[in-house]
């Protein structure tokens, strides 16, 4: 396969993913739901080129994302580990053991959550009081909830990569190899 059409292709899944990113700030619902998207859209470049060039495209819109998108939370949360956990899953899921799978994949995914809240909390100055609910500090609730969400964002990942190499892939590259 050409060089060109693999910088097409990524260029093409790089704007589409910035675009996902751009609306975090046009529609606030999708300041979590976006950035999982656009994540997943990775995932093509990594089947058909591979990690390198799956990373740069994460990276541009990483970079990108940091000035044209509006919702800044939603932008850490990306670079921080929806944007690279799609490419990152592929080195995971070659460890012998399911269980040790498993343990990376959640910690990783804390480790991560975590960093992304303080990046959230001290350079985006949110302040302390936004984070509790009556009495109640919540990002430890988040955390925990988002332990569970995980679970099902990595089985979705998983089935979204399942029905991409079965079906999709031959549609989209049809003509080209």
């Amino acid at each position: 396969m050409k060089d060109s059409f693999r910088v097409a292709f990524c260029g093409l899944v790089t704007a589409l993913s910035l675009v996902l990113m751009i609306s975090t700030s046009i529609i606030p619902v999708a300041t979590y739901a976006f950035p999982c998207f656009a994540g997943i859209m990775l995932v093509a470049v990594v089947i058909e080129f591979g990690e390198r060039w799956a990373l740069a495209a994460y990276a541009a819109v990483s970079l990108l994302s940091l000035f044209l998108a509006g919702d800044k939370e939603a932008v850490v949360y990306f670079i921080a580990f929806l944007g690279f956990y799609p490419i990152l899953k592929s080195y995971i899921e070659k460890l012998s053991s399911k269980l040790l799978q498993m343990i990376v994949k959640y910690s990783v995914f804390t480790f991560c959550m975590i960093g992304a809240f303080l990046v959230c909390k001290f350079l985006l100055a949110i302040p302390d009081e936004e984070f509790n609910v009556f009495g109640v500090y919540v990002p430890w609730l988040f955390l925990i909830a988002g332990e569970i969400v995980f679970f099902f964002y990595d089985k979705c990942v998983t089935i979204l990569v399942y029905r991409y190499v079965t079906s999709l892939r031959n549609k989209i590259f049809k003509n080209t190899k």
